[in-house]
């Protein structure tokens, strides 16, 4: 049971890490997506 409980934490631990390094991925991707707001951004394709 020891091994099962240990399994388990090692888990969660793992789900934890990767549902924060998609937070982070997600943060990162909407304020890339801000960039775009600004007109003077898109002067060269006239």
């Amino acid at each position: 049971m020891g091994f099962f409980s240990s399994a388990v934490e090692t888990l969660q631990t793992l789900v934890i890490a990767l549902g924060a390094g998609l937070a982070v991925w997600g943060v990162i991707n909407l304020l890339e997506g801000y960039g775009a707001d600004n007109p003077a951004a898109n002067a060269h394709v006239r």
